[in-house]
């Protein structure tokens, strides 16, 4: 594998089953994965600028680092990828609780259940993770991963 470093701005192609999916590096550790996949290699990213975002998350470094996922491009940072939506961390125990975790800022501040129910769950993602979250997806089947995540 090769080595790399975390570029913001740097596309990522990750494989999975024969098909390509794409991100792009955010700021502070934060990654988007565009609503996009293909059978065949993307050489002109460009086309990733028009592409809904399916989900910012949080991976590990050594998967970009060694080169799991190459950086095959660059493009710059859409505006509207600048700020990174909220996430939000549920507590278990004798009592549920929940907070929103802003991953622009780092700040925590308590929530209601309600706050966090369309939010994402605050982790750090793996690599096997996201790419049954990616083919999952585009088979139309339930990611386990995020099922087990969902606000109980």
């Amino acid at each position: 594998m090769i080595k790399q470093r975390i570029t913001k701005g740097a596309i990522l192609e990750v494989t999975v089953n024969e098909r390509y999916y794409y991100a792009q590096i955010l700021h502070c550790k934060n990654y988007v994965f565009f609503d996009y996949v293909s059978n065949e290699r993307l050489y002109n990213f460009e086309i990733l600028q028009d592409k809904l975002p399916l989900f910012f998350i949080g991976v590990y470094d050594d998967i970009i680092t060694s080169g799991e996922w190459l950086k095959v491009g660059k493009l710059p940072i859409r505006k509207e990828f600048e700020i990174v939506p909220n996430q939000y961390i549920q507590h278990t125990g004798e009592k549920i609780e929940f907070e929103i975790y802003n991953p622009n800022t780092g700040v925590i501040v308590a929530a209601t259940r309600e706050q966090c129910i369309d939010l994402e769950c605050c982790a750090v993602w793996d690599k096997k993770h996201v790419e049954e979250r990616l083919d999952d997806y585009y088979n139309g089947k339930l990611n386990k991963w995020v099922e087990d995540m969902k606000i109980k």
